[in-house]
């Protein structure tokens, strides 16, 4: 029976997830305290739409896609206190709450430490600085599609991705929300319908296309695994794919009884239907 093995949220955008024991899975079928902060270019501190619904494209801002760097950096994001922690090599980078001056003290301690970068001079682009820290640190809302979804992977695709490089990869490349065991290789992306986690269900969406964000090592921003060539040369597929989303069960406008969401767990079964 397929379990969940592992299960992530990341608070700021493109930053350090942080493993935990259990999720909450939002009655918008988002994952709370999933991308609540985001850092965003000057010139992109508004959202676009898509959809009807707001849009922030990872583009816009910092992200691993474009600045690998970021994975070096280890951040603690205080949810009661709305305070952010971030460290780098063992040391303290920043530590400031939410209010506007620790926002400026946080975007400009990670504003320096990007410059510095190997990337830094793709920060220095028009429009870019001063970097701003967006969000309310409560609102899941930074996503990289403006819907917003639960990501899963399972272990067993992440192992056959390794041996196809010769070497062992880390779960943590690809961001997602959920990492199951005890399935096939690539057989997430055979579900179709609802699926169950725990007691929570849900209905399967699209399979996650990846970007350059899952070349970086998640201990050191190196770019020392080339994850995209892999996927479609070894596995030839047509796009690089590893994973899946997840919505809620049903269409908000089609008249269901009201989807709660709920909470998974480390351990919790996994059914496909």
């Amino acid at each position: 029976m397929a379990r969940v093995v592992s299960l992530f949220r990341h608070p700021i955008k493109g930053f350090t997830p942080e493993s935990v024991d259990s999720l909450t899975v939002q009655p918008d079928g988002r994952i709370a305290g999933d991308r609540v902060l985001a850092f965003r270019f000057a010139d992109a501190t508004d959202p676009e739409h898509r959809d009807g619904l707001d849009h922030w494209p990872k583009a816009k801002g910092l992200s691993l896609q474009d600045f690998p760097g970021l994975a070096a950096l280890r951040t603690d994001y205080d949810d009661a206190r709305q305070r952010v922690r971030i460290e780098h090599a063992g040391a303290l980078l920043v530590e400031a709450g939410l209010d506007d001056a620790g926002r400026v003290e946080l975007a400009d301690a990670v504003t320096e430490f990007v410059l510095a970068s190997a990337e830094g001079r793709r920060l220095g682009r028009p429009g870019r600085l001063p970097l701003v820290l967006v969000g309310d640190g409560v609102t899941s809302r930074f996503q990289d599609r403006a819907r917003g979804y639960v990501s899963v992977h399972s272990r067993g695709s992440v192992d056959a991705l390794s041996d196809a490089l010769g070497f062992s990869i880390d779960d943590r490349r690809f961001r997602s929300n959920v990492v199951i065991d005890d399935v096939a290789p690539w057989s997430e992306l055979d579900w179709t319908g609802e699926l169950s986690i725990g007691q929570v269900s849900f209905r399967t969406a699209g399979p996650i296309v990846r970007c350059l964000a899952t070349h970086a090592n998640p201990d050191t921003g190196a770019r020392d695994a080339k994850v995209l060539k892999t996927l479609t040369q070894s596995f030839d597929q047509d796009e690089p794919t590893l994973g899946r989303l997840l919505l809620p069960p049903q269409d908000e406008a089609d008249g269901s009884a009201e989807w709660l969401g709920g909470t998974i767990s480390v351990g919790d079964e996994v059914r496909a239907r």
